[in-house]
């Protein structure tokens, strides 16, 4: 009989501590399940340092960019970019100059679930651009056909201000926080003409903050940037 209690009760014993024991587990899990991990919201400013490098290897371009964004809710954003740009143009019969400043308006949406508190971004966002710039025809050779009369060079510039340009823009890009608020990013985008001014008695073949302007009035874009988040809240 004493065995028997001993054992019934050593039974009970262990009944208890296993219950127990699993209801720390289940408290200290949902402890874990519980903690939430924010992240900064702000403004997040920078500059586009591909425009500088071009600008110090390429005799033919002046550049400078500011980017921007802020962040409005978990993976939406409201971002721009205001720039002026010079470049001067050589085809085989003129050379032409075009300079100016341009914004461009719109939104980024972040595709990319960040781990814990990272910030990151894979983003695709959407932009309305805007030029108003100066076109200078340089020189120009008329074009005939006569091969005993070959036509000089023109040198007498012709130029026109007040010129505008309004396009929409599709963009991909990434932005990695290599350290604390500090961002790198490179981004691509597509864009479409609206409406692009040419110069009277000449097209306009390159608008500052669209880039080069094909035929089919359409163009592609390039950045590499660098900038820095000034966290006002988290969230």
């Amino acid at each position: 009989m004493h065995i028997l209690k001993f054992i019934i009760s050593l039974g009970l014993c262990f009944t208890f501590i296993n219950g127990f024991s699993q209801k720390n587990t289940s408290k200290s899990e949902k402890v874990k399940d519980s903690i939430t991990y924010k992240t900064n919201y702000g403004l997040r400013l920078g500059i586009d340092i591909s425009k500088i490098a071009i600008s110090t290897f390429n005799k033919n371009y002046k550049g400078l960019e500011i980017v921007g964004d802020y962040r409005i809710l978990k993976n939406w954003y409201i971002a721009t970019e205001l720039g002026y740009e010079s470049e001067e143009t050589n085809e085989y019969y003129t050379s032409s100059t075009s300079k100016g400043s341009y914004i461009r308006l719109g939104a980024n949406y972040n595709v990319y679930k960040n781990w814990l508190d990272m910030n990151n971004e894979v983003y695709v966002g959407g932009r309305y651009g805007f030029a108003l710039f100066e076109q200078t025809l340089n020189s120009y050779i008329p074009n005939t056909s006569s091969t005993y009369f070959p036509s000089k060079t023109n040198t007498n510039t012709i130029k026109e201000i007040g010129l505008k340009a309004h396009w929409l823009e599709f963009q991909i890009g990434i932005k990695v926080e290599t350290l604390k608020n500090l961002f790198i990013g490179i981004s691509g985008s597509y864009k479409v003409g609206i409406n692009i001014q040419d110069q009277n008695n000449f097209k306009t073949l390159y608008s500052p903050g669209f880039n080069k302007v094909f035929k089919s009035k359409t163009g592609f874009g390039f950045n590499y940037t660098i900038s820095y988040l000034i966290p006002f809240r988290k969230k």
